[in-house]
């Protein structure tokens, strides 16, 4: 009898594990990716072993061609955000548009120290280069930073809603 239980059990465990690997992966991306696109975790450990070492662009467009015309669909000027809250803090984002499109997002509020600042400092590196690319505010959550990816989405909306009119 107790073996049976010691199945159903881990039976249990297994399902509970792989839908959370199916909920956790859906929509998001992991915190512990570099722009190089290396994950910065070793696998079999829980989690990122390190901050992402690798430089982001900045006041550069995104790289390859030029955008066309249709990509241009921002006014040149610096547009600062809505102060949003990210839950364990306020962000700020600030875009940068030259030529048309996005070059570059700053932060001048954002989540620091303990936890939320490691978050911050891993999640907005990662957010940054997804707008830059996609050229817009619409980025994928981070895995681990959903507050300070919804704050994120927020405040640069705003933002870039000023770079339109």
């Amino acid at each position: 009898m107790s073996s049976i239980k010691k199945y159903l059990i881990a039976g249990i465990l297994v399902i509970a594990f792989v839908a959370y690997l199916i909920f956790a992966n859906r929509h998001s991306t992991p915190v512990g990716i570099r722009a190089s696109g290396v994950p910065t975790t070793t696998p079999g450990t829980a989690g990122p072993t390190s901050l992402p070492t690798t430089t982001l662009p900045t006041n550069n467009p995104p790289s390859g061609s030029s955008p066309s015309a249709s990509a241009r669909q921002y006014k040149d000027g610096i547009y600062t955000g809505t102060v949003a809250d990210a839950f364990y803090g306020k962000l700020q984002a600030v875009a940068t548009v030259q030529g048309g499109i996005i070059t570059n997002v700053t932060f001048p509020q954002a989540p620091s120290g303990g936890h939320s600042g490691a978050v911050s400092n891993q999640a907005l590196p990662v957010l940054k280069q997804e707008a830059i690319t996609a050229q817009s505010a619409n980025v994928n959550v981070v895995s681990g930073a959903t507050q300070t990816s919804q704050a994120f989405e927020q405040s640069l909306t705003s933002a870039l809603a000023r770079a339109k009119s």
